[in-house]
């Protein structure tokens, strides 16, 4: 070993302890030491010191936790022990209760419990052998779960790597979730990029661990809880022994679990957690109360779907009573008018409530609701609460029924309903401003066009500059008219504030808007926001009809007679274009440059048809999904991994050594990012 190498070797030590010790700090602890951008510089130090001296990475290095790998398909894997619910309860009686069962099953009067905090996140098996993290399951039907073992890898609080003096083979169970700070980060991030806001952490948290690119996993900040050793460790005979053992060995386990010697300090520990688990950084639901004694818990066994020496108590979905102040009406993308209920401002499970959707005016109906009602409030998991009814006796004489709006708030067009529908609509889609807006909002989504770095204010920015007054102007844009654009938000506090857009926010928008010309026929489809025309029946339609022209000619019949394709659809699709303004649009659209044909009518490059390509690196010009996309609607194909059928590998800044290596022994040609701008122009 030279010394070059031998300073690397004491470096990567250095850092992995370092790194690993602010993990455990912030994950463990919910303590910050250092700022974001140092740890991340830590980070990428050590990534860059492994990647120029690769047989000094280790399995558990932290840069494993930055995630990378591409899983197709998860492994099933059967559980060694079953992976079960518990029994719900919601009443002290119940408690009591079983209590009194177990008591009665075990013919003794002591017995302890120990109860923990049940947190709403995802349940894990991790699996270890020989001290290395293997397996990591999800409950899957409770005898097999999924492997989810790449993604898991991500979570920063789970060690890789266990300390000696463990069996060769341990098993610990746990749960997944995203703490309410990084669940709000994340839906902040996805509204300034145009994404759909994630309704609670709880599915978030279960659709990232099944995401199959785990750099993207690793991008939603998840923790883990560990609550159960599920293998015997000798000396180790109570639950409370077993936890504190876990915590030895680096696992996250709260702090919020206690030991109770009575049934009367189970249920003072339920009610001191009712209120104040609002407190902590993750979502709970209610108590686990456990048999303490491992060795009564085997003697209690188990049912066929719970554990006869555990059970859940669940808190009631919180509610509470406020003063219903007035109603306003948003305006959405396809004229649907949507009752806002503004309220007299509460805290409601820890967060301040001001406002309830209320769908339409039969929920306004069936509610009986009046101006100055005071009216019941619960929050269940949702993003925006919902009034769940009226305290009658509360309600004044002279509070009068409300009548719904009859023209739109927006422009004042007349509002109309059809007698088998429940909402109210303005129809004057193309001069209301809202519906603009939305429709605008909706082409530049993710699954859309995915046009980014345009939020919401930018849009209307541009829309209260005329810069804009439908999706085929935003090709119209240029540097000029975009440089020094007022854009007006609220900030933390709710106060407006102006920003103003700058070289480098103009050149991303352009870059953005360009690269959406090169989509497929099916997003720009989607795009269009015709109604009941989804991302799956757009892609339908495009591979039935080929091109815009025979959509647009196509018969009510002609649509109707398409698999997956129902009356509403075809009606639909009818109707959008039957109006001329929409012909207009795509008229606009295609001379913009982008392409309603589907993509095997494409002309493809020779030099690019039929080929792999494997991408490494990062690239100056293009991202990488730009590069993807390029490849695809060429007629090539792109691999995560080399093999012998690879053609070219496309290689960028920063390529990993083993692909170039793998590349070089099976003689794949290596190309540079401009040689593949030349194979493109030829």
């Amino acid at each position: 070993m030279n010394m070059e190498e031998h300073i690397a070797k004491k470096k990567i030590s250095s850092l992995k302890s370092e790194i690993e010790y602010h993990n455990r700090l912030y994950y463990n602890q919910d303590v910050n030491e250092i700022s974001d951008f140092e740890y991340d510089k830590k980070l990428n130090t050590l990534i860059e010191l492994e990647k120029k001296f690769p047989h000094l990475k280790t399995i558990n290095s932290p840069s494993r936790r930055v995630g990378g790998t591409i899983t197709k398909k998860f492994n099933s894997l059967a559980h060694q022990n079953p992976m079960l619910s518990l029994s719900n309860t919601y009443s002290e009686s119940d408690i009591r209760n079983f209590d009194k069962r177990i008591k009665k099953n075990l013919k003794e009067k002591n017995i302890e419990y120990l109860c923990e905090l049940k947190y709403d996140g995802v349940a894990l098996s991790l699996i270890y052998e020989n001290r290395i993290l293997k397996h990591a399951l999800t409950r899957g039907d409770g005898k097999k779960g999924d492997d989810i073992i790449n993604n898991v890898y991500t979570i920063k609080s789970i060690p890789i790597k266990l300390k000696s003096k463990v069996p060769n083979y341990m098993e610990v169970r746990g749960e997944a979730f995203i703490s309410k700070k990084s669940f709000k980060k994340i839906n902040i991030h996805r509204k300034i990029n145009n994404e759909s806001i994630f309704a609670n952490s709880r599915n978030t948290a279960s659709g990232s661990l099944k995401m199959q690119d785990s750099s993207k996993v690793s991008k939603r900040n998840l923790n883990c809880y560990i609550y159960s050793l599920n293998t015997r460790i000798e000396n180790i005979t109570n639950h409370n022994q077993a936890l504190g053992f876990l915590k030895e060995l680096n696992f996250n386990v709260p702090n919020t679990f206690k030991k109770c010697k009575t049934i009367d300090q189970v249920i003072e520990y339920i009610k001191y957690w009712d209120h104040k688990r609002n407190e902590i950084d993750v979502e709970t639901d209610g108590i686990v109360i456990k048999v303490n004694n491992l060795k009564q818990q085997e003697k209690l066994g188990l049912t066929s779907k719970t554990p006869r020496w555990a059970i859940a108590f669940k808190y009631k979905t919180e509610s509470t009573n406020t003063i219903l102040k007035k109603i306003k009406y948003q305006v959405g993308r396809t004229g649907a008018i949507t009752p806002v209920a503004i309220l007299e401002p509460i805290t409601l499970s820890g967060s301040r409530v001001k406002r309830a959707s209320l769908h339409n005016f039969n929920e306004i109906k069936r509610l009986d609701l009046r101006i100055g009602d005071t009216v019941k409030i619960e929050k269940g998991g949702e993003i925006i609460p919902k009034i769940t009814g009226v305290d009658f006796n509360n309600r004044k004489e002279s509070l009068d029924p409300i009548q719904f709006i009859t023209k739109c708030p927006s422009c004042n067009y007349p509002l109309s309903k059809k007698t088998n529908e429940a909402n109210h609509y303005c129809k004057n889609n193309n001069h209301c401003t809202p519906q603009i807006q939305g429709k605008i909002e909706h082409f530049i989504g993710k699954d859309a066009m995915n046009i980014e770095n345009l939020g919401p204010e930018t849009i209307k920015g541009l829309l209260d500059n005329n810069l804009i007054n439908n999706i085929a102007d935003l090709y119209t844009l240029n540097y000029k008219s975009l440089y020094n654009l007022k854009i007006v938000f609220k900030n933390s506090n709710d106060e407006k504030k102006v920003r103003q857009l700058k070289e480098k926010s103009c050149e991303n928008i352009l870059k953005s808007i360009e690269t959406s010309k090169s989509f497929p026929f099916a997003n720009i489809l989607f795009g269009l926001g015709i109604r009941y025309v989804g991302k799956t029946t757009a892609e339908v339609l495009t591979k039935h009809f080929k091109n815009i022209n025979n959509l647009m000619n196509a018969s009510y019949n002609e649509i109707i007679e398409i698999n997956e394709i129902g009356i509403k659809i075809a009606d639909s699709i009818n109707n959008f274009f039957q109006k001329k303004e929409n012909v207009l649009l795509i008229s606009k659209l295609e001379s913009a440059g982008l392409k309603f044909v589907e993509i095997e009518k494409l002309n493809y490059n020779s030099l690019i048809k039929d080929c792999k390509f494997v991408l490494s690196g990062s690239f100056v010009n293009f991202s990488r999904n730009e590069l993807k996309r390029i490849i695809i609607l060429n007629g090539g194909k792109v691999s995560s991994s080399i093999s012998k059928t690879t053609d070219f590998l496309l290689a960028g800044k920063n390529m990993g050594p083993t692909k170039k290596i793998k590349a070089k022994d099976l003689k794949i040609k290596i190309i540079s990012e401009i040689e593949f701008q030349k194979m493109l122009s030829s």
